[in-house]
């Protein structure tokens, strides 16, 4: 797996949409189906593998007509390497509330 971690943020958008045309065109679909499908317009589709600024849930809706949402649903997910990361993460997932500091001055 190639590692991004050293890529500006607008080289990782390029890259995912230059995945995300191909993965279109494998699929032999066009963008007008693409969109059809998802509930956009064919512009919004054409913007997303352009890397110009579309909202995150048209993303995940051409995700889905492309077969690809597993991808998006595996994104943060917790890093569970050992016994204690999986209760680091357990303690992590309960609420926490920050208490308010009341200053007398």
């Amino acid at each position: 797996m190639l590692d991004l971690s050293l890529r500006k943020p607008d080289e990782i958008v390029k890259r995912i949409c230059e995945r995300l045309r191909t993965e279109r065109l494998a699929l032999q679909m066009t963008q007008a189906d693409v969109a059809a499908r998802a509930g956009i317009s064919s512009n919004t589709v054409s913007n997303l593998e352009a890397g110009r600024n579309v909202g995150f849930e048209n993303l995940v809706r051409v995700a889905m007509v492309l077969g690809r949402s597993q991808e998006l649903e595996a994104l943060f997910l917790p890093k569970l390497d050992s016994l204690e990361d999986i209760f680091r993460y357990e303690n992590s997932a309960k609420r926490h509330r920050v208490k308010r500091r009341f200053d007398n001055a």
